[in-house]
Order: structure tokens, then sequence, then C-alpha cells
């Protein structure tokens, strides 16, 4: 659970991370170089790709910030956590699940996110 729990925030932390070159350290961190992310609105591989889809969606949504909501969990190597996303001032705009794949080392090789509600 703490190691779930610890990726979840990570990966929140690289969605909420507004400077590019730290965004992209973060993501370099978090993914593997062959990760592949895929969500009802967009999609992306590799650093380049899923960097290039936060940065977008921090453009479509700027200021908002996305928190882990309850408790990451997993087993093996599959990682489950829910999250919503903030408009500034604080009223939740967004809520989904993501469901992520670990790769043998330690790091995330795919992302699959699901909406369960947008405003």
């Amino acid at each position: 659970m703490d190691r779930a729990d610890s990726l979840a925030r990570q990966y929140l932390a690289a969605w909420n991370e507004r400077n590019a070159s730290e965004r992209r350290a973060l993501v370099a961190r978090l993914f593997t170089l062959e990760a592949r992310y895929l969500d009802p609105l967009m999609a992306g591989a590799g650093h380049d790709g899923i960097d290039a889809l936060i940065g977008a969606a921090q453009q479509h949504f700027p200021g908002h910030r996305f928190e882990l909501a309850g408790q990451a969990d997993g087993h093996h190597d599959v990682l489950r956590f829910s999250w919503t996303l903030h408009a500034p001032g604080g009223a939740a705009v967004a809520r989904g699940t993501d469901v992520a794949t670990v790769g043998g080392d330690g790091r995330l090789s795919s992302v699959t996110g699901f909406l369960d509600h947008a405003a």
C-alpha cells in the first residue's frame, strides 16, 4: 500500500508541476521510456508524449490541481487510484480513476485513465 500511495502521489505531482523542465524530470523519473498513457480525451507515449499531454492539460485547465482521492492500492505490478481535479479556489471540476502497470524497474509502464465525472 505504501508503494502504491507513493507512486500515485508522484504521478499527481507530475501533473501539477508547472515548471516545464521540472515536470520533464518528474516524468523521466516516474515513467519508463516506452510508457503509454491513454484516457478518453488524450493519449501519449514515451517521455516526450506524456510530458506534452500533461502540458496540454495544464493549458486547458490553467491553475487547476490534481489531488489524490482516498487511498491508492495495488497488487503485483498493478496500481489503482482515484483523483479529483480542483479549479482555483478549490471546487472539484472532475474526478477519475487511473489504473497503471509498474515496470520491472519500479517506474510506470502504462496508465489508463477513466473519467468518473466531469463538470
